[in-house]
């Protein structure tokens, strides 16, 4: 005997009611961490694929390797939730879920998979279900159209095609905003909620919003209150997002060399790799890989450096944290030492990487958010101080230890920079 499947009205949010029975085409919820936008989408998708034996399902992130651990998993946790563990199989390789009884296919692809969205095709029934998770990090608006166009054609009677996208809205300059939520074309629904709609999160929880309200009242507005971010005074706009391959720029700059970064985190901040080459004589920064994950300790720190790649390289870390730095050279990353700092250090590496052309690989999509949201502090006047602000910056002090074998104080003054992206 399998599990009683749980009822409708126990699952739905209050605040996603319209998100789960609108029969409109497009349906984009931007909210606040914890808001449940995710794990509502899960459930609904699982949901509505038992109640219509003929659809599938497409899933979508910019970066393929992100998915296990996020919609896969969510998806998998859905399926629990719902008492229907006997009627649906979930592996990983291929990574896909199947129900069992009408062979349904949920499919999981990155915008950087080998496979391409545009050819991807099911077995049984038809593929008009797509899920799009962190929107914000596909910042190409042609980029959505390709994936919008893998799941076009005719639809049985009484089926519909349906695009769900969910992110937090880092960037008012995201395309989604202009297109979604300033003028919504009438097959859209464009919604947004906050932690205050998901009464299932823990008391610690809301505490910690509430300690962020305190602590940091802008980020509080995109990670609280799922408004959209307004970045003013950037610290770099002199980046772009360009795919490339290592082999392509050692041809191309015989002077390359590498400059690997960590800055270490655990529970509240993550673990911040930072995997980059400079050439000097073509002044550019090519930010190839990243690492960027919370709970990992000093074990699986170093194990995720091997998998990467990295474990053989020079490494320059946080020294704040010399334990940490002893640990991780016995367990293997001999290379590994601590940044030298001192005074002025992170304006002077600042200064030194402002006048470079940061190239950045799609793939480094946490880097792009944090450079997209590293700014200046600001006097009760507004004006720009030459401090950062204490936010956004993991990735970006990394970049800063990866770089300091490189950098001089012989660069231009360091520019305050107002305007946003």
């Amino acid at each position: 005997m399998g599990k009683e499947i749980r009822r409708l009205s126990d699952i739905v949010l209050p605040a996603y009611k319209e998100f789960w029975h609108t029969d409109k085409t497009y349906v984009i919820c931007k909210g606040s961490r914890g808001s449940g936008k995710s794990k509502q989408s899960a459930l609904w998708h699982i949901w509505n694929m038992r109640k219509n034996s003929l659809s599938n399902t497409l899933v979508v992130r910019k970066v393929y390797r992100t998915i296990k651990d996020s919609c896969y998993s969510d998806l998998c946790w859905a399926i629990e939730q719902l008492g229907m563990d006997d009627e649906w199989r979930c592996t990983l390789n291929p990574l896909e879920i199947t129900r069992k009884k009408t062979g349904q296919k949920i499919l999981f692809r990155g915008l950087d998979d080998g496979m391409k969205i545009a050819s991807v095709s099911v077995p049984h029934g038809v593929l008009n279900y797509l899920w799009i998770e962190e929107l914000y990090e596909i910042m190409n608006e042609a980029d959505f159209d390709i994936i919008d166009e893998s799941i076009r054609g005719e639809l049985p009677d009484g089926y519909h095609k349906r695009v769900t996208a969910t992110f937090n809205p880092w960037s008012e300059h995201h395309f989604s905003k202009k297109r979604f939520f300033d003028n919504p074309a009438d097959n859209v629904l464009a919604m947004t909620t906050t932690y205050m709609d998901n009464d299932r999160l823990s008391e610690d929880d809301f505490r910690m919003f509430e300690e962020m309200k305190t602590r940091n009242p802008r980020r509080y507005q995109v990670a609280g209150l799922g408004d959209w971010g307004v970045v003013e005074g950037l610290i770099y706009e002199n980046w772009h997002e360009e795919e490339f391959t290592l082999e392509q720029i050692m041809t191309a700059y015989p002077d390359l060399k590498d400059g690997f970064g960590l800055d270490f985190g655990y529970t509240i901040d993550p673990s911040a790799g930072f995997f980059g080459f400079i050439s000097k004589s073509a002044r550019k920064v090519f930010v190839y890989d990243e690492l960027y994950k919370k709970g990992l300790s000093n074990r699986a720190l170093a194990d995720e450096i091997q998998r990467m790649g990295f474990a053989k390289d020079q490494i320059t870390a946080d020294s704040a944290e010399p334990k940490s730095i002893d640990e991780l050279r016995g367990f293997g990353l001999k290379r590994i030492k601590g940044a030298k700092k001192g005074r002025d250090s992170i304006n002077n590496g600042i200064q030194f990487i402002q006048d470079y052309e940061i190239v950045i690989h799609p793939r480094c999509v946490n880097f792009i958010t944090e450079i997209s949201n590293y700014t200046w502090q600001k006097d009760k006047f507004g004006k720009s101080l030459n401090t950062p602000v204490d936010d956004f910056n993991h990735l970006m002090d990394a970049m800063r230890y990866g770089l300091e074998k490189f950098i001089t104080t012989s660069s231009p003054q360091i520019k305050t920079i107002r305007g946003g992206i």
